[in-house]
């Protein structure tokens, strides 16, 4: 096979069939791979680091579920919450349909292997997380189930192992570039490069599943592993399909001061209280009944205005103070232990001895590629009519249900992604399963090559190394910055109307750089040339959408609209890659089993 590492010619492509394939190793990914292998589909999972590295390892506090372990709880109130949560923005339909599965997805992990935290009776252990509540908001609910402070690891570990029982086929540590279509314009497969010899291989299946996860790199402070950059949100804008709600980004209130690193809500949940340079409990003044607890979206902000107004910690007083003190040693190294390594690690402070510094970072993206509650993809057709893309799914991070609406409560990430992995999984089986009397598609068949020479045009656009002053990290830098300053916890007109000027000379910039020369390292700077063009795909997606949302809602807090408004812009915004085109489509307010919960003011 042709190693294409200096030829401008076309690449000699291999080829291989699956029934399905799923892009990205994480939770979401691997739930849904479990699930079609056992079903005895044939099915490969791409996954651009060794699975038990992807980010889903790094989610520390818990996974949702009305189990009522602690205290009374039942799926209604759990699905009040999400909605209140997601300011309204979220899918009804939708969220009664993840707290519905929450607590048979939760014991189905635990048969996984999951070793959940136990309580002195043996049941699963569940901590108080915010904006959570018992009685449609009555008082502090008791309902995510840890495993210790790194339960992300815990599940991925478990569904690694599960999935290598099962069979599924790893392609791991390749790097998928695009989407590829058949004859007839329905899913062909994958384009993927092996990111250790830089040679590309094709996947052929007509069933393709995005659990790609987030795109945090985008922002300069953020909580993400460096592979989260918007692979499969690229993508899909490539084959001409909307992004939905990318304005929606959630910065958690507690990164580790001026690094990033994530200081989880279970700190919280455990009792720890956040103070600023006067020592007050300043919480209270901003959510006087949840305090601490409140909604991840009003505690970046009441920090955010604690630092601005001259309150914050530190030398350069642009920090607040988590406090744990008041616990002692044996809970935070039971319960905590994860925390107060990084604790230790990053900032040199023992919890139990110090408080830690903190300040809102870049956490958790809202939006994604727009799909139905089955996982399938959904565009709108000529006349505005939602479509099923045929062939294409989304779960997880990557994907917006929505669930999340503009603001994700703490714990219901982990939720989303196996209980829509799941169901995903069953909707491509099932379509398997009508579709078995087709034959099988033949390696390297002519129906697949539709549109290969566009991804092959992109290809040979980073094939040739040739001298260049500027450089993929130097952009890259640029665009990160550019977007926490221009489009970060607060924004206005201005400054997302001066970042959109730097994103276009960003694009220009982009468009001029070329690669160096450097043998052994062209494959992984090719690779990050590749997740640079998907950053600034997401980046424009980002601040084309929040420029034309005049109000403020969860995350999305513009400081020129100060206020929520349900009769314009109770609605998800879809955008579209060519001419940055905008289009809207209604919230679904209609749930299948409870009456709707109707807006109202959100408080805490």
């Amino acid at each position: 096979m042709t190693h294409l590492h200096h030829a401008s010619h076309q690449p000699t492509l291999q080829y291989h069939v699956f029934d399905a394939v799923v892009l990205g190793g994480g939770g979401a990914g691997l739930r849904a791979a479990l699930a079609l292998t056992e079903a005895g589909h044939k099915t490969a999972v791409v996954s651009k680091v060794f699975p038990t590295r992807s980010h889903t390892v790094a989610a520390q506090g818990g996974i949702n579920a009305a189990l009522g372990n602690i205290t009374e709880d039942n799926w209604e109130w759990h699905m009040y919450d999400t909605i209140k949560g997601s300011d309204y923005l979220g899918d009804q339909d939708a969220i009664e349909f993840m707290c519905r599965e929450a607590s048979e997805i939760v014991r189905e992990l635990e048969h996984f292997g999951v070793p959940f935290s136990r309580l002195d009776n043996g049941k699963i252990y569940q901590r108080a997380f915010g904006g959570q509540n018992l009685n449609f908001g009555q008082e502090q609910a008791h309902r995510t189930c840890a495993a210790a402070d790194r339960t992300g690891h815990a599940i991925l570990h478990s569904l690694y192992q599960q999935n290598l029982r099962a069979g599924t086929r790893f392609f791991d540590e390749y790097y998928a570039l695009d989407l590829l279509k058949d004859q007839h314009g329905e899913m062909g497969g994958l384009m993927v490069m092996n990111i250790h010899d830089g040679r590309y291989h094709v996947l052929q299946s007509g069933h393709i599943l995005m659990a790609t996860g987030g795109a945090g790199q985008v922002f300069r402070n953020n909580t993400n592993a460096s592979i989260n950059t918007g692979d499969g949100l690229g993508m899909v804008l490539r084959a001409g399909l909307p992004l939905q709600d990318m304005e929606f980004w959630q910065f958690h209130p507690t990164g580790v001061a001026g690094k990033g690193m994530l200081i989880s809500e279970a700190v919280r949940g455990e009792g720890g209280v956040l103070k600023n340079s006067l020592g007050e409990d300043f919480m209270q003044r901003y959510a006087p009944h949840a305090k601490d607890l409140a909604s991840r979206d009003v505690v970046a902000r009441a920090i955010a205005i604690e630092v601005k107004e001259g309150r914050g910690c530190g030398p350069n007083k642009d920090y607040v103070l988590l406090d744990l003190t008041h616990l002692d040693d044996a809970t935070i190294k039971a319960r905590l232990p994860g925390i107060r390594d990084i604790s230790l690690t990053f900032l040199g402070v023992d919890p139990a001895v110090a408080p830690m510094p903190v300040f809102p970072t870049c956490h958790y993206m809202m939006g994604g590629i727009p799909t139905d509650l089955h996982g399938r993809v959904i565009s709108p057709d000529k006349n505005g009519a939602q479509q099923i893309v045929k062939g294409l799914y989304a779960v997880g991070e990557c994907a917006c249900v929505s669930v999340h609406g503009a603001n994700r409560l703490g714990g219901n990430s982990l939720l989303d992604i196996v209980v829509f992995g799941r169901e995903a999984a069953k909707t491509i089986s099932h379509a398997l399963h009508q579709n078995s009397s087709k034959k099988t598609q033949q390696a390297g068949s002519a129906d697949i090559e539709l549109n290969l020479d566009s991804v092959l045009q992109r290809i040979r656009r980073w094939q040739n190394p040739a001298p260049s002053t500027d450089t993929l990290l130097a952009i890259r830098k640029a665009l990160q910055h550019t977007m926490e300053t221009g489009c970060g916890v607060f924004r206005n007109q201005d400054s997302m109307q001066k970042a959109l000027q730097q994103l276009v000379q960003l694009q220009q910039r982009l468009e001029q750089v070329t690669l160096s020369d450097h043998s052994q390292a062209f494959n992984l700077e090719r690779l990050a040339a590749y997740e640079l063009e998907n950053l600034l795909a997401v980046a424009f997606a980002t601040v084309h959408s929040a420029l034309n949302r005049t109000e403020s809602r969860g995350a999305h807090s513009r400081v020129d609209y100060p206020e929520r408004d349900d009769s314009e812009w109770l609605k998800h915004t879809l955008y579209f890659n060519d001419g940055h085109r905008l289009d809207y489509k209604p919230v679904n307010l209609h749930p299948k089993h409870h009456a709707a919960f109707a807006p109202t003011e959100r408080t805490y």
